[in-house]
């Protein structure tokens, strides 16, 4: 768990300083989104969420350009291939990339980008920015049977792909050390107040 790293109520917007890199990584179904919303939901934290682009289908009750931008795989590689994105990552079959014309112009602008991808993707982007410029948090469910749980109660997948995902959380849980920060999404309204509070901390404007 990490430690309280203190609050402010004030957002960074200067024009004058480079916006950081928050990246969120979790396994599937460990509460990330619900976490995400949380944090958007607190406008003082002047954060700019990156909507990935994805081959993968819709999911009920998702739109295009809100949760993700929906596209083909012929369209990803090409686009992939011209290097539009500052990361992609292929997880479960499906693509997932970030715009990197998009991330340029609100870090120019001065605005915290919140980044919500997997560990692979937060691997590329270590690669590509100085630690400076980065905070990683990593989101645990309180257990694998507890995933398991809540990816049955959430009923989108079949029992066999449920069984495929915990299998691969299994593998991506094993990357929460390389992240900066790692928050046990125990009981959501704890784990929300301690994902705002290093947030907050990271995005305050240098003294």
């Amino acid at each position: 768990m990490s430690e309280d790293t203190g609050a402010s109520s004030a957002p960074f917007h200067s024009a004058s300083k480079i916006g950081r890199l928050v990246i969120i990584a979790a396994p599937s179904g460990a509460g990330k989104t619900s976490l995400v919303r949380g944090l958007l939901a607190d406008k003082s934290l002047g954060l700019s969420l990156s909507v990935s682009t994805t081959t993968r289908p819709p999911r009920p009750g998702e739109a295009h350009g809100r949760e993700y931008f929906f596209t083909s795989e012929a369209d990803f590689l090409t686009r992939k291939a011209q290097g539009e994105f500052l990361e992609w990552a292929l997880v479960h079959g499906n693509y997932y990339g970030t715009s990197r014309a998009w991330i340029n112009q609100q870090r120019a602008q001065g605005r915290p980008v919140l980044l919500e991808i997997d560990w692979q993707g937060a691997a590329q982007i270590r690669q590509s920015f100085p630690p400076q410029e980065l905070c990683s948090i990593f989101i645990l469910p309180p257990s694998l049977e507890a995933l398991r749980q809540r990816l049955q109660s959430r009923a989108q997948d079949s029992a066999a792909v449920i069984e495929k995902r915990i299998q691969a959380a299994e593998d991506e849980i094993s990357h929460a050390k390389e992240f900066d920060h790692v928050i046990m999404n125990q009981e959501f309204t704890t784990a929300l107040a301690e994902l705002t509070a290093i947030v907050r901390s990271a995005t305050l404007p240098p003294l």
